[in-house]
């Protein structure tokens, strides 16, 4: 799973969740490095957890031949506090890492791989994910 050697701060506040105050992406849009790529529609924050689970769904429908690119990294810290606590007390502890995603943002890019397969992969790995996902090509 992928998480950050160190960071400055071990908790962070939570961040804005209002969509339309958060706004679209503007870099991450494009298919860089592959020549297909799975694309968020909606914004949301992404567990590493779930990056390694659409990883692995991604590369076992690929073959050997594909290549897998991983465009978002799970930097953000997230804290919760144990079941059947009350409330006060102070923040809870560190639960893991997570990577905020806004609408239009290009998560994951494969090559090596037909249209046909790539897109399925893609898909595959689309349905780990917590937020709407569509699946775009190279321009």
């Amino acid at each position: 799973m992928l998480f950050p050697k160190k960071v400055k701060y071990r908790k962070w506040q939570t961040m804005r969740k209002n969509p339309k105050k958060v706004g679209p992406a503007t870099r991450g849009i494009k298919v860089s490095f592959g020549s297909h790529g799975l694309k968020a529609m909606t914004p949301g924050r992404i567990t590493s957890n779930q990056i390694e689970a659409a990883r692995k769904a991604i590369t076992r429908s690929l073959g050997k031949t594909g290549r897998v690119w991983i465009r978002i990294f799970p930097d953000m810290p997230f804290t919760s506090k144990p079941a059947e606590v009350k409330m006060g007390k102070g923040k809870g502890d560190l639960e893991g890492y997570c990577a905020r995603v806004f609408a239009g943002q290009v998560m994951f890019e494969v090559d090596g791989a037909s249209a046909a397969v790539a897109t399925e992969s893609l898909r595959k790995g689309g349905t780990k994910m917590p937020v709407k996902t569509k699946i775009v090509s190279r321009e």
